[in-house]
C-alpha cells in the first residue's frame, strides 16, 4: 500500500496551475453517453475516479483516449447497459451514469454504489425522481434494475438540493418528451458546467445555478468539444496548505465566485488574499486566527468537501473554533488521526470543537476518505518531524499527483 512520507516545517511558496474539477468532469463524462458520438473534453484531471469512469465506458463498448489532460470519448458502439459491481463499488459517483443509461437504453442494471464512507448518502432521491419520469425500478440483491417505455417530462420537487439527484434528472431528461422542471435543484458550479456541456451538444437546459432548472427534451444531440471548469475544492485545499505553513502561493485558473465561501473564512483566519486576472494569491504571516463558527451548507454556503481541510487549519489557530457539519454524518472520522498528531478536538454530534495548539507532531496516520486524507497531508506539512500518511488511494481519487504539486512548492514529501 502506498503512503506519503512528509517532513513538516517547510513553507510553501510558488505558483501552480491545476486541472479541472473532479465533481464536474464525472457527470460530464456520463453525459457523453447521450450524444452517441464523439466528445472531446479538455482540462481533465488524471485522478483515480476519472480512470474508473474510463474503465466503465470501455467495458460497455466505448472508445476512450486520455492524453495530456484531454479525454476523447466515442459512445456510438456501446453494446451493453449493465455496469458491473466491480466498477461501481470502486467509486460511489458512478451512480451518475444511471441517468444517461436510462435515457439511452430501455433496460439498465447497476449495483448499489461504493466510495468514501462519510455517511449514508442515500440515492432514494435519484430513484424517486426517475420513477416520476416513467422509469420502472426494481431493487434486487444489491442491484438496481431500470426499465422504461419512454422518458416522460415531469415536475420534480427535491426534498433536499442533492447534487447527484439534480444531475441524474438533467441527464435522464435531455432527450425526453416535453419539458421537465426541477424545483429545489442544487446550485453548485458543477451543475452549471453540466448544463453548459449538454447545451453545447444541442440540449435545451436553462436555470442551472438557481433552485429551478428546466429541461426541454430534444430528439438528438451532436458531437462536442468542451473545457472543464477549475476545481474549487483542489484550489481551496492548496490555499489551506499554504496557510498551514505560513506560506505564499499563487494558483492560476480560478473562478473567484466559485471559491468565495472558502476565501471568506481564510481571510477571517488572517490570510492575505488577492486576485489578479484569473489567479489567486495567498500570503500568510504569523499564527492563524481561530474562526468562531464554520458550518457546511449547500452551495453557495461553505462546502462540505472543504470541511476537513479548514478544520485542520483551525487545529493550529489561536483560539477555539466550532465546525458544524450539516451534509454528511460521518465526516469527522479523520479527527481521531489529527488527535494522534497533537490536535485538541472534541466531537459533539455534528459539531467539532477545535482548540488551537501551537504546532502539530509527526505521526503515522491513516486516510479514512478522500478529503480527510487530504487534511492529514496538510497537517503533516505543519507538524514537527516526520509523518507517514497511509491510505492515499483515497487521496488519489480527487487530487492529481498531490505529492508532485506540493514538492513543486517546497514541501518535503515523497510517495513510498
Amino acid at each position: 500500500m502506498d503512503k506519503f512520507i512528509i517532513r513538516g516545517g517547510n513553507k510553501l511558496k510558488g505558483e501552480i496551475s491545476l486541472k479541472g474539477a473532479k465533481n464536474a468532469v464525472l457527470p460530464i463524462v456520463a453525459a457523453t453517453i447521450l450524444n452517441e458520438g464523439e466528445s472531446i473534453i479538455h482540462n481533465v484531471p488524471n485522478i483515480a475516479d476519472v480512470n474508473v469512469m474510463i474503465d466503465i465506458l470501455r467495458h460497455v463498448g466505448c472508445y476512450v483516449k486520455f492524453e495530456d489532460g484531454t479525454l476523447t470519448i466515442n459512445t456510438k458502439y456501446m453494446h451493453t447497459s449493465e455496469i458491473p459491481e466491480s466498477f461501481v463499488r470502486r467509486m460511489r459517483s458512478s451512480i451518475i451514469l444511471l441517468g444517461s443509461m436510462v435515457a439511452r437504453f430501455d433496460q439498465t442494471k447497476i449495483s448499489y454504489p461504493g466510495g468514501c464512507e462519510i455517511g449514508s448518502r442515500p440515492i432514494d432521491l435519484h430513484l424517486k425522481s426517475l420513477s416520476q419520469m416513467g422509469v420502472e425500478i426494481q431493487e434486487v440483491h444489491g442491484y438496481i434494475r431500470c426499465k422504461r417505455q419512454s422518458i416522460n417530462s415531469s415536475e420534480i420537487q427535491l426534498d433536499f438540493p442533492s447534487v447527484g439527484a439534480t444531475e441524474n434528472i438533467m441527464l435522464a431528461s435531455v432527450k425526453s418528451r416535453g419539458i421537465t422542471k426541477i424545483y429545489n435543484a442544487a446550485k453548485e458550479p458543477e451543475i452549471v458546467d453540466l448544463q453548459n456541456f449538454l447545451n453545447s451538444m444541442g440540449a435545451k437546459v436553462k436555470g442551472a445555478g438557481t433552485s429551478y432548472i428546466e429541461i426541454e427534451g430534444v430528439e438528438r444531440l451532436n458531437n462536442v468539444e468542451y473545457t472543464i471548469i477549475p476545481d474549487r475544492i483542489a484550489i481551496g485545499t492548496y490555499l489551506v496548505a499554504a496557510a498551514m505553513t505560513n506560506g505564499e502561493i499563487i494558483i492560476n485558473n480560478v473562478v473567484p465566485e466559485h471559491i468565495q465561501s472558502i476565501v471568506s473564512k481564510l481571510k477571517e483566519a488572517g490570510c492575505e488574499i488577492s486576485y489578479l486576472r484569473n489567479s489567486i494569491k495567498l500570503k500568510c504571516l504569523g499564527r492563524i486566527n481561530s474562526v468562531e463558527h464554520i458550518k457546511t451548507l449547500p452551495y453557495p454556503g461553505f462546502p462540505t468537501d472543504m470541511q476537513a481541510q479548514i478544520t485542520t487549519l483551525m487545529t493550529i489557530a489561536n483560539g477555539t473554533s466550532l465546525i458544524e457539519e450539516n451534509i454528511f454524518e460521518n465526516r469527522f472520522k479523520y479527527c481521531n488521526e489529527l488527535i494522534r498528531m497533537g490536535a485538541n478536538i472534541t466531537i459533539s454530534g455534528k459539531t467539532a470543537i477545535v482548540k488551537g495548539v501551537k504546532s502539530l507532531m509527526g505521526a503515522k496516520v491513516n486516510s479514512p476518505d478522500l478529503r480527510g486524507g487530504a487534511a492529514l497531508v496538510l497537517a503533516a506539512l505543519n507538524a514537527n518531524g516526520y509523518s507517514e500518511v497511509y491510505g492515499i488511494d483515497h487521496i488519489d481519487r480527487g487530487y492529481e499527483s498531490m505529492e508532485k504539486v506540493l514538492s513543486s512548492l517546497g514541501a518535503d514529501i515523497i510517495r513510498a
